[in-house]
């Protein structure tokens, strides 16, 4: 099973200023604001989200409809250290899950999940990386 859709909870988030949202933002159509059921951590300078088996744990961000998949997740997978080189190699995973939307409608949607440990790292308790 595949999708179209991303979605996003720290420095790709719509309003958030940097390259790689612009990017996001140029190669694709927003479709709304959510959450899925997970944890969030802040790794540096930015976050990390893992899934949870717990419905309360929510992890809140954006929803985008991807354009061009295959070229825009190839630019957004070596952001994200995808794959074996770069400086943060196999940092992340995408992974597809289910999100909902804030009107509770269901999406299929890649996220970009942390790959490593988060035993030392400090969780963002409300899941919304603007409000930590």
């Amino acid at each position: 099973m595949t999708s179209d859709f991303l979605f996003v909870y720290g420095t790709l988030l719509k309003d958030f200023e940097s390259y790689m949202s612009k990017f996001l933002e140029r190669n694709s159509e927003f479709v709304g604001v959510g959450s899925f059921q997970g944890n969030l951590f802040e790794i540096s300078w930015y976050p990390g989200a893992i899934l949870s088996d717990n419905p309360n744990h929510r992890v809140h961000g954006h929803v985008f409809k991807i354009l061009n998949a295959e070229k825009t997740f190839k630019v957004l997978d070596d952001y994200e250290g995808i794959g074996d080189t770069g400086e943060h190699a196999n940092e992340y995973t995408r992974t597809l899950i289910e999100a909902k939307l804030d009107t509770q409608e269901p999406v299929k949607t890649w996220v970009y999940t942390y790959n490593n440990s988060t035993e030392n790292l400090k969780q963002i308790g409300s899941g919304n990386y603007l409000d930590k």
